[in-house]
Formats: structure tokens, sequence, C-alpha cells
């Protein structure tokens, strides 16, 4: 998300950090500048005049004009009006309530609620350690009930049944008496979308929100209909009280405008946006992470939490352990390292929470991708066990079975043998020098290609 947007952006400040003085009429240029890249980002018209506004007032005063870097200041005053436009702050999910706490997912159909909802089930186990049940009260949409209960099951949570012949309302109200008899922590409703907002909808979501009174009630929407997306959450927002928002498929999304735009034009807050089709790929929505990340200043924060979340400290231990006994790297540790890649959001997903990824150049970020990941750990794992302990044992016909099981082609293992090789050189360095940063030097040129950028 944002990246049509970054690139505008670090540009046209870039061109500021190194000035020694501004002058109303630079400072008119840049803003000028900002305006242009918010409307490409289809930010909405009101929003991006109060931005300018806001930035252009503060910007004209002393702080800035007299500031010993006063594009630095600039830079600074416009990162806080992204925060600003935004939200300020991470707004949480509010479950103080006799339980269950009931969540409410409105939304349009294809918006992503479904997956949202089992989504933001296992963000809840995992997160804030919750018992949690789910139900859909979409009795137009069979398929959608099937869905939901396909992933509840992937993720281990508490599905109650429904029938197309049943009422939304005495659904979610016998849903929610279930749960109480299981003692179980949070009831999330799924509710029936349209491919447009119509009266009939309304009123039906309206008498299922009055009948169970939930604590939150969710709006999800496409981030990628842009305008559309804030028209439609306004829309809800006049029929509903919206607690928050729910940004669905932010990682197809270039241009970013919605998430720029909806606080401002319904006052609700966003509280998570959802990336990517995995059932974990949903992220609380911190303003200032994410105007951090639109200013090419990284998100190193969140790239930490989900080294946390996701990386497995149990192998990670033994990894490390094994490489201090001055043990061989070998192939079934160089899958491990590229599964927890995978775990992290892959490559791509790294590299944007990453400071300054967007000055790298664009020859060094043209290989950079995940489908290299997906290659190799394909030919990995046509390797017998012993082949992968020992790659020496790896002969012509050998390599003829691993290119077919894989998919591949004999070049390729060659090249990943000839890159693994290096690797296994610089971890017995590794060993020896003691230093991380060498041993990454060292690697530079030598992984398959998008493995690292330039150090």
């Amino acid at each position: 998300m944002f990246t049509n947007l970054s690139e505008r952006l670090t540009q046209v400040l870039k061109n500021l950090s190194g000035r020694g003085r501004l002058t109303e009429e630079n400072i008119k240029d840049t803003l000028r500048d900002i305006r242009m890249a918010l409307l490409e980002a289809d930010v909405a018209l009101p929003v991006v005049k109060h931005c300018i506004e806001h930035i252009q007032k503060n910007a004209i005063g002393t702080a800035v004009m007299e500031s010993l870097s006063p594009g630095q200041a600039l830079i600074k005053l416009v990162h806080n009006e992204l925060i600003n436009m935004m939200g300020e702050h991470c707004n949480s999910l509010d479950l103080s309530t006799q339980p269950p706490a009931v969540i409410l997912m409105a939304g349009l159909q294809g918006a992503g609620k479904t997956t949202t909802v089992a989504k933001l089930a296992r963000w809840l186990q995992q997160n804030q350690k919750k018992t949690v049940l789910v139900v859909s009260t979409d009795i137009y949409r069979p398929a959608a009930i099937q869905q939901l209960e396909t992933l509840a099951k992937n993720i281990d949570v508490e599905f109650y049944p429904s029938l197309s012949t049943q009422e939304p309302v005495a659904i979610a109200q016998a849903a929610i008496q279930a749960a109480k008899a299981k003692l179980i922590d949070v009831v999330i409703v799924d509710t029936a979308g349209r491919l447009h907002i119509d009266d009939e909808m309304m009123n039906e979501i309206k008498q299922l929100h009055n009948s169970i009174q939930p604590i939150e009630t969710l709006f999800v929407v496409d981030s990628m209909t842009g305008q559309d997306a804030v028209n439609t959450a306004h829309a809800f927002h006049a029929a509903l009280p919206l607690t928050g928002i729910i940004l669905t498929k932010t990682d197809g999304d270039a241009r970013g405008g919605a998430a720029l735009s909806i606080r401002h034009i319904t006052g609700k807050p966003i509280k998570f946006m959802g990336i990517g089709e995995k059932i974990d790929g949903l992220e609380p929505f911190y303003p200032d992470r994410v105007a951090s990340r639109i200013l090419g200043m990284g998100d190193i924060l969140t790239l930490v939490e989900n080294a946390e979340r996701n990386i497995d400290r149990a192998k990670a231990e033994k990894f490390a352990k094994k490489i201090k006994k001055g043990k061989l790297f070998d192939l079934e540790d160089f899958r491990d390292q590229l599964r927890q890649i995978s775990n992290m959001g892959g490559i791509m997903g790294i590299m944007k929470k990453l400071p300054a990824a967007g000055k790298l150049p664009k020859a060094a970020t043209e290989n950079i991708n995940d489908k290299s990941l997906a290659e190799i750990e394909a030919i990995i794992n046509s390797m017998t066990p012993k082949e992968r302990r020992l790659p020496t044992l790896i002969n012509g016909s050998r390599k003829r079975r691993i290119a077919l099981g894989s998919g591949t082609d004999i070049q390729a293992i060659n090249r990943l043998l000839k890159q693994f090789t290096h690797m296994q050189k610089m971890m017995k360095k590794l060993t020896k020098q003691g230093s991380l940063l060498k041993m990454m030097r060292g690697l530079q040129g030598k992984l398959p290609p998008g493995m690292m950028p330039p150090l």
C-alpha cells in the first residue's frame, strides 16, 4: 500500500532535506507537489484541502523558517499531518463487557468480510488469548456459511452452524446463548453483504444490531476501491453506530487514498488492515507507523513484532547452538530460514518495513521477489533427508530426479548448490570471526536473486 504516494512524497521531501533556507515561494512549490501526490493517490478532496492548509499554516511559522534544518522541520510537519489524517494513535478493540463480547461485522459483498472474520478470530486467539465463536447470518449466500465453517476449522475456533432458512436475528441470538453456555470470550457475527447499498440491507443490519447490541461494530471495506470505500463507509456510518473500520486488500492497493481519507470523513478509527490471503494477515493499524512507511522511514516496530510472533524460537535457538558448536549448516537449516522469512510476510513484506528501502537502486529491487524462495524450497523438498544433510552426494542422476520432482531444471539445481556452498563457507567463518555483519557482507552477491539487498 502507498507505493505510488511514497515514491512521490519521498522525492518531493528529498529535495527539501538539504536546503539551508526555506522561503514562502519554495514552500508553496513543495505544497503544490504534495497536493498533487495526495490527489493522485485518490485521497478525498476535502481531506487534501484540510491537510495542505494545516501544513501551510504551520510551515510559514518561525519554528520552520528559522529552524537550523528547515527542510527536516517541514518533513516532520508532513509526517505529523499524515498521522493526524489517519487518527493519531492505534485504537484497540473494546472488549470490556460481560462475556461474551459481541463483534458485528458489516460491509459490502466482495470486501473480504468472511475471511476477515476468521483473521480477526485468529488475531484474538494469538494476541489477546481469547476464546472465540464465529457465526454467519448470511442467509442469502449458503457458500458464505460453508466458507466460514471451513475457516473456523482451520484456525480451531468454535463455529455456530446456521441455515439459509433461519432468520439472521434468531441465528445471532442463539449463537450468543451458545457462547455463554460454553464460557466463550468473544462472538464474531458475520453479516450478509450486497453488491451495493440498499434499504433492505440497511434495515436488516439495523435490526440485527438492535437485537444483539454488539460492543464493537466494525465496517469491513476493500481499500482498492479508493473513493468508493470512503463513500460506502460514510453511508454505513450514517446507518449504524460504527466503532471502527477494517481495511482489506491493502497489499494490492498502491494508492492508499482510502486509508488517508476514511478517518477524516467518518470520524471513525481504522482498527486493522488486512494484508494478503494468509489467515494471519491482519495487523493493528498504527497511524504513526503507516506515516513513517509512506515517507520511506520504515516500520521497524512492526517488523520486530512480526518476528516475535512468527519466528519459531525453539528452532532458532537450536540453530544458533548448532552453528556455535561448529556443525555444518545444511540444506534443512537453509529451508527453515526461508520458511521464517515467508512467515514474516516474505522478502517484499520485510523490505517494505525497512528504512530507506525505497531509496535502493531500481536494479537492486527488480530481482527481489518471493517466487525465488518458493522455487528453492521446492528443490530442497524434492531431496532426500540424506541429500539435504550431505549435498555433496547429489550427482547427475540425483539432480535429474530432483529437477523432475520440483518442476525446475538442472541449471536451477546447480545454481542453488553453488550458492549454498558459498553460504556454508560463510557460516564457518561466522563461528571463527563472531561477526554477523561480516558474514552478511560476505554473503553479498552469493545469495539467490532477491535474497538480500546491497549492504
